[in-house]
């Protein structure tokens, strides 16, 4: 079954990829401030890992799902005034379409909710807000995630439209890098909710 919905989860972040990563400059007087990787090293050092870790969470295309997205200028953008907050707490959702023929999954305007054969999904809040967000998590449990497909590498099962299967071939230095990074933006209180599984297939 993994296998499977991972297939779909890859395809979906290809789809979302390819919408495009623009957006509007981050407004971090709205944020409670950056909380700074506690990572061992030279200031230089830590420095260059969240320069290097911007540069792959960027990349990896981690706002297009983990940022909400907005109607820009020019079309459907990333709101970076929400930078890697996830799905907004405060939006009320309906019951998610059927599928229908060959659509097998659908996601919202602002592409942090998914649903399909797996359940209803909502990305995660990324930010050092240390009771919505990953303020509590260690390196290593960030790192056991990815390469585990498991909350913090113990916990539940990470559902589509995370590409973790991919991702989880990143070596040790960049995953470190990709969270000092996380842990140097802006820190965002934002709940997101508990995912929806869809009953077990008879």
């Amino acid at each position: 079954m993994r296998s499977k919905w991972s297939r779909v989860a890859m395809t979906a972040a290809a789809v979302a990829l390819l919408a495009g990563a623009g957006g509007a400059g981050e407004r971090a007087a709205q944020a409670q401030g950056p909380t700074r990787p506690a990572a061992p090293g030279s200031q230089k050092e830590n420095a260059a890992a969240v320069a290097r870790g911007k540069y792959l969470v960027t990349a990896a295309g981690c706002h297009d799902c983990h940022t909400p997205w907005k109607m820009g200028a020019n079309g459907p953008e990333p709101d970076m005034s929400l930078a890697l907050s996830g799905h907004p707490a405060a939006m009320t959702l309906p019951p998610p379409p059927a599928p229908s023929g060959p659509w097998i999954a659908s996601s919202t305007a602002t592409n942090t909710a998914w649903a399909g054969p797996w359940g209803i999904s909502y990305t995660a809040n990324l930010t050092p807000d240390p009771e919505t967000g990953l303020g509590q998590w260690t390196e290593q449990q960030f790192i056991d995630t990815i390469r585990t497909g498991r909350r913090q590498g113990r916990g539940r099962e990470i559902l589509p439209p995370m590409p973790w299967p991919a991702f989880k071939n990143y070596n040790d230095a960049d995953l470190k890098a990709m969270f000092a990074y996380l842990r140097a933006v802006p820190a965002m209180k934002n709940k997101v909710p508990d995912p929806v599984l869809a009953a077990p297939p008879r």
